[in-house]
């Protein structure tokens, strides 16, 4: 095994400023990658007119058509507006540790070795390679999704289930595990989670959906432990270590599989027992003949479900959710062409590896799934433009059945407001100003239901009140205009300005006229590119140079010193134990589980450098088959389970599987998806290194760990 930084074992340099500086932005970015921030700052009014006026003369953007807030103040006139205006930068997976490694490189503290080792790679571990790898089999695999397939399986699963409310928890359990082996867990995320959603929205006597997606995100992450493929830690691994793709899955499939089926009984029995959970019957409400019968419509396609759509987004679209469930969409020649081009693609990819014997370091295994991707790519963009005047129609009349609906929602509002239509967004609700009396001594009080960051708002007289629910379930009571609601800032003069800039054309309009047109002609291409965790690209390399800083500056050798001492002092089972138990609390700590395996694979490979010139010096006797094997195999266990740990950020799934419940009116809170996955990952974790301690001591001998012709 070649040997760069992570050889170097002088940990003297620990005491050095930089390295102290070093771990310490280390340690806040993980801080940050767990606890995303937003930070404020603000800019003068007047700057951000002159900047927005100057943008729209260059007609990069159409001309503000919303003026600034109209607050009262309790002697009844309108506020002014404030002199500065506070905007926010997000500090989150994405930007911290870019900022990190800029931070380090203007301080000297990494340099040029650090970026090309973190971003070419060292030691085995080619970030580049990885990424391409990852986001070229990504690509396939989300177009599968994109095509309807997961969902279409999911259904016929609920059929074959039927009202038995635990035999089809079993089938689904069963079906998305199998899935997440062969395609990952991303797919899995991406249609399973909203499939759950929608049938657990539309069953009579299932109360809360907790069961149901707590254990679909953790068998999806069970699974994509079994494939080097299937999960972006598992690259690394066998990156690392020089692992061929069918030896990892030789070693893992036995603990993954015993985990997936001990699990099941646990879940049904011990973490789920209640009848509102999981029940013995499940009643789904009727889905109406006209939906039955209706052609099902792509939902790729911009506005394809029209009003059914606009009623789902105002949170009323039950029907619209059944008919997700019971009448689904499938692209049956994309699914056959995505699923053929994947497992010849996997097939190639296990026989290739498995006959190379340079342990995978000459030949990038992406050279394989880039061409298997762009043929994909080639398809996903033939069949759209073959089709695209059946899906620009599909999305015209989508588009106004749409807009007729919420023309009809806005025009219900504007007349409880005693304003223009035109000028209401539904879904962007204005900002409402309440105010007491004047003089009263009350304080102001302000509703916000704008969520999107409106600048406009409806100015309410004194006394007034309104109800801006979206539902509409209660006639709003008509507002007396006031003086102040005229003039500049009135409803018809926003409605004209609105007009006259539709009529304007923008750089900013002609790029979303273009993104329109794509959506429309090329659906799947289009949806799938949006699906990619493109995301991962920056948190990746960024992640990968931070580590190589810690290994450069000493740090990484201070771990494995430790990690060696702990090794020699409880021998094989401490080793997996304690490396399975080191994985899943890093996965919480240390940037998801990819920073994890990052960072572990680093330690371990100068643990390896220790033993080494140990034993060269005849300081100790060397680590052996079981020690090494055991190590890796359950750090493999632990970045892969340790995804459904105690924090979203556990993994990049996990924070994509959140926001895909929000968007379905799922809100699970942080304190919950912790209490539910901490016997979910105790369980887990017993289960599978238990099985693969009994594993390691069947197959691997006490003989001196020689390199990887023992693996």
């Amino acid at each position: 095994m070649a040997s760069g930084t992570s050889s170097d074992l002088d940990t003297s340099r620990i005491k050095d400023w930089r390295s102290i500086l070093t771990l310490i932005v280390f340690v806040l970015t993980n801080v940050l990658v767990l606890f995303p921030i937003a930070i404020p700052f603000w800019i003068p009014r007047s700057l951000r007119n002159i900047t927005l006026s100057t943008l729209a003369r260059l007609r990069i953007i159409p001309p503000p058509s919303r003026p600034d807030s109209i607050e009262w103040q309790e002697d009844g006139t309108v506020k002014s507006p404030d002199f500065f205006i506070r905007y926010s930068f997000p500090i989150n997976f994405v930007t911290a540790p870019l900022i990190a490694d800029l931070f380090l490189l203007a301080t000297l503290s990494i340099g040029r070795e650090e970026v090309h080792d973190g971003t070419v790679g060292s030691d085995g571990i080619s970030p580049i390679d990885i990424m391409a790898f990852f986001i070229t089999l990504a690509y396939i695999a989300i177009s599968i999704d994109a095509s309807g397939l997961i969902r279409y399986l999911a259904f016929k699963v609920l059929q074959k289930g039927g009202e038995k409310g635990q035999l089809l928890f079993c089938y689904l359990y069963v079906f998305f595990f199998g899935l997440a082996g062969f395609i990952g867990n991303d797919p899995i995320i991406l249609s399973g989670t909203a499939f759950l959603a929608y049938m657990t929205r539309v069953s009579e006597n299932i109360e809360h959906p907790r069961a149901w997606i707590h254990t679909q995100f953790a068998v999806a992450n069970i699974g994509s432990a079994i494939l080097v493929s299937s999960n972006p830690t598992n690259l690394v691994i066998a990156g690392a270590f020089g692992i061929k793709f069918i030896v990892y899955t030789a070693n893992m499939i036995v603990p993954v599989i015993t985990t997936a089926l001990l699990m099941l009984p646990f879940l049904l029995y011990v973490v789920f027992p209640y009848e509102s959970l999981i029940p013995q019957s499940i009643k789904l409400h009727e889905l109406p003949a006209e939906a039955r019968d209706k052609q099902p419509v792509n939902p790729n396609i911009p506005f394809a479900r029209g009003k059914d759509e606009e009623e789902e987004q105002e949170g009323q679209g039950q029907g619209v959710s059944l008919e997700e469930v019971m009448n689904p969409f499938l692209d049956k020649k994309g699914a056959g062409v995505g699923a053929a081009i994947m497992a010849v693609t996997l097939i190639t990819i296990l026989v290739l590896n498995a006959v190379d014997n340079s342990h995978g370091h000459t030949n990038p295994v992406f050279w394989v799934t880039a061409p298997a991707a762009f043929i994909l790519l080639c398809w996903d963009i033939a069949t759209g433009w073959r089709g695209r005047h059946e899906t620009r129609e599909i999305a015209r009349e989508g588009r106004q059945a749409f807009e007729e609906a919420r023309a009809q929602r806005r025009a219900s509002l504007a007349v409880g407001l005693g304003t223009d239509p035109d000028s209401m967004e539904l879904n962007r609700l204005p900002t409402v100003t309440l105010s007491q009396s004047p003089g009263d001594g009350s304080e102001q009080h302000r509703a916000s239901a704008d969520a999107s960051g409106s600048d406009y708002a409806v100015a309410i007289s004194p006394n007034s009140s309104i109800d801006t629910s979206p539902r509409q379930s209660e006639q709003i009571q008509r507002l007396p205009e006031t003086e102040s609601e005229k003039g500049p800032f009135s409803a018809v003069h926003i409605s004209e300005c609105r007009q006259e800039d539709h009529k304007r054309m923008t750089l900013v309009s002609l790029l979303q006229n273009r993104l329109r047109w794509s959506q429309e002609t090329f659906p799947s291409f289009m949806a799938v590119c949006s699906h990619l965790p493109f995301a991962l690209i920056p948190f990746g390399f960024c992640m990968f140079v931070l580590v190589q800083g810690l290994a450069s500056r000493g740090w990484v050798s201070v771990f494995a010193y430790g990690w060696d001492h702990w090794v020699r002092k409880t021998g094989t089972v401490g080793a997996i134990g304690g490396m399975a138990f080191l994985s899943v609390i890093m996965c919480n700590f240390a940037g998801t589980n990819i920073g994890t395996s990052i960072l572990l694979c680093r330690v371990v490979q100068a643990w390896l450098d220790i033993n080494k010139h140990a034993v060269q010096n005849g300081n100790a006797n060397p680590i052996t088959n079981r020690e090494f094997w055991g190590t890796v195999y359950s750090m493999a266990v632990g970045v892969n389970y340790g995804a459904f740990s105690t924090a979203f950020s556990a993994s990049l799934a996990g924070m994509l599987w959140r926001d895909i419940l929000q968007r379905k009116y799922i809100h699970v809170q942080g304190l919950e998806f912790c209490r539910v996955n901490l016997r979910i990952i105790a369980a887990a974790m017993v289960i599978g290194t238990t099985v693969l301690i009994g594993e390691i001591y069947v197959i691997r001998s006490t003989e001196p760990f020689r390199g990887l012709e023992d693996s």
